[in-house]
């Protein structure tokens, strides 16, 4: 039987950990056989996931990148494509990390400000680049091949908003990507598909460290009672990237296990 993705190439940006690795890593098992594996500083955790990958039959690539940084975007899409070729699945899953480690200490600000810079502007320089490239290649090969896809993150809570300062980050950086990936849906449309997948409560480093109170409101304010787990994702951004889902763009699909509207 054939695998989603077989034979086609992928790029994951934030790959070394988390939701990253797991879309990395799901994306070789459905098929993907050349994939990059971005990362910024954690080389050692970028090489475990390409070695996942190689361990599952795929070649992986490393590269490494700061997306807020404009030669560093400019870098990472012409390594990318000069590593793996024509790629059919990009997947925008770096952003910078506020919640833990040093950053983690900073103020409001400094931690909207890093966000802006990386999540926002960084996301959408970085994406600009690759759609051209993509729309290129489509047009090249003609009407007869299925669109290459694009993918975001979101946030599920982005719209309806969260009480507190990372929810005031969060909303106001998930919503400006979220408004962008709509957008260049619009402009890209037929030759390229782009959606969102907005995650819930996922259990990633913050996750397995965070007070009895969030773990406790992670899980009860998703109909399933529980925390998701970055498989969840993965799957999520399988089924949108799909190639054989070619009548899907300009969506955001939350994963967030059902909101739960009897939460107290």
């Amino acid at each position: 039987m054939r695998l989603p993705f077989e034979g086609t190439a992928a790029v994951v940006t934030g790959a070394s950990s988390g939701i990253g690795r797991e879309i990395a890593i799901s994306l070789a098992r459905a098929g993907a056989d050349r994939i990059v594996v971005h990362y910024r500083k954690n080389a050692a955790g970028a090489e475990h996931t390409a070695t996942e990958i190689r361990d599952i039959g795929a070649s992986a690539v490393t590269i490494a990148a700061d997306i807020g940084i404009f030669d560093d975007r400019k870098q990472l899409v012409e390594q990318a494509f000069e590593a793996i070729g024509p790629i059919q699945t990009w997947v925008n899953n770096a952003g910078a990390d506020v919640l833990t480690g040093d950053i983690g200490k900073l103020g409001f600000d400094e931690k909207l400000r890093l966000m802006m810079e990386v999540d926002v502007i960084g996301t959408i320089g970085l994406s600009r680049d690759v759609a051209d490239r993509l729309v290129a290649f489509a047009k090249h090969v003609g009407g007869n091949s299925l669109p290459p896809s694009m993918v975001f993150m979101g946030w599920d809570q982005s719209a309806r908003g969260m009480e507190g300062d990372a929810g005031q980050m969060f909303a106001a950086v998930k919503a400006a990507v979220t408004s962008f990936a709509s957008s260049l849906a619009q402009t890209l449309a037929p030759h390229v598909r782009v959606n969102t997948v907005a995650p819930g409560w996922i259990r990633t480093s913050w996750g397995e460290t965070t007070s009895p109170y969030w773990n406790d409101r992670a899980e009860k304010q998703s109909l399933m009672n529980r925390w998701g787990d970055p498989a969840d994702i993965a799957r999520a951004v399988c089924f949108v990237a799909d190639p054989a889902n070619s009548f899907v763009t300009g969506q955001t699909l939350e994963i967030n296990g059902g909101w739960n509207r009897r939460f107290d």
